[in-house]
């Protein structure tokens, strides 16, 4: 574990360094969130499609994985949903519980930590996770919370899950990707060197901002930030890792970069979306802010126990 740790302390450094310029308002939210729009729009939506237009297809779809990952997922999901009915929550409420659960930072920390990890065979189960937590579970929050609200399941809840697909930029550079590939053009050395260039910003720029992002996080209800925690570090992974090593078995390099995914801390743009809802704002922030902080620890201990 102690090795593990070591490699991941760098990302999780860098985190802390955003920690830190956001405390002192040497980085105020504002250069949050535009750094926040560099990297999701540009820098990381190059490595994104970079790595879709040169990667073969059977490594960046394996129907094992994605079974794997989605058993595991949707059995937390479930879960989280019920126990946080059954504490008397309304649906919208228990649904970004059930979100903040299983969903990961798999784009902004997953991607690049995975990379240095475990070298570029790391991608194609990662941009799979990445595109399932997309399409799938993104689209079913927008449907729950909307659902609740209206009482039933309209054109226009649709409309917006359609609209909310197309323009999400990683979404659009791995269909572009695909696209490229399957076209089977080559990626031009100005163009090569132009993504590799812009897509190597994606790291460093996508962990300091988690971490300034982080310096605006509150730890209020820290009771249910921590049962969040629990689900999204702790029985995230074990679901998975029961999916992938049980009832879908992966080779056993695929079964550790898939469950490691699932024990990363929550996304952060769960935050954004309650936000837009007005739902569960402060349980959201602590979550995140809490399961980043406890998963400088589990993560490399989840790795290690995979490991052995």
């Amino acid at each position: 574990m102690t090795e593990i740790f070591l490699r991941t302390l760098p990302f999780f450094a860098i985190i802390g360094l955003g920690y830190l310029a956001g405390r002192i308002r040497l980085f105020p939210p504002e250069a949050t969130a535009y750094l926040t729009k560099f990297v999701f729009f540009f820098a990381l939506s190059a490595m994104l499609f970079r790595f879709a237009a040169t990667l073969p297809f059977d490594q960046l779809f394996d129907p094992q994985i994605a079974l794997a990952y989605l058993f595991g997922t949707a059995l937390v999901y479930v879960v989280a949903t019920l126990v946080a009915m059954a504490r008397g929550e309304k649906m919208a409420t228990a649904a970004f519980e059930a979100q903040c659960a299983v969903i990961g930072n798999v784009g902004f920390l997953g991607i690049p930590m995975m990379l240095v990890l475990f070298g570029e065979a790391a991608i194609g189960p990662n941009m799979l996770v990445l595109a399932i937590d997309l399409i799938v579970f993104s689209s079913l929050i927008v449907i729950l919370v909307n659902v609740a609200r209206e009482g039933r399941l309209g054109l226009r809840t649709l409309r917006t899950v359609g609209v909310g697909l197309v323009q999400n930029p990683m979404i659009v550079a791995i269909t572009a990707g695909l696209a490229w590939s399957a076209a089977g053009w080559p990626i031009p050395q100005a163009m090569e060197s132009f993504l590799v260039t812009l897509g190597n910003a994606a790291t460093p720029g996508a962990l300091f901002a988690i971490g300034a992002s982080l310096a605006e996080r509150s730890a209020e209800r820290l009771s249910v930030a921590g049962w969040i925690s629990t689900c999204k570090l702790v029985l995230h992974p074990a679901a998975v890792g029961f999916g992938a090593l049980v009832l879908f078995p992966l080779d056993p390099f695929d079964a550790m970069v898939v469950i490691g995914l699932a024990a990363l801390p929550v996304a952060g743009n769960i935050y954004m979306l309650a936000q837009h809802y007005g739902i569960a704002v402060q349980r959201v922030s602590a979550a995140i802010f809490v399961s980043t902080l406890l998963s400088i620890l589990s993560f490399p201990a989840v790795l290690a126990m995979i490991g052995h």
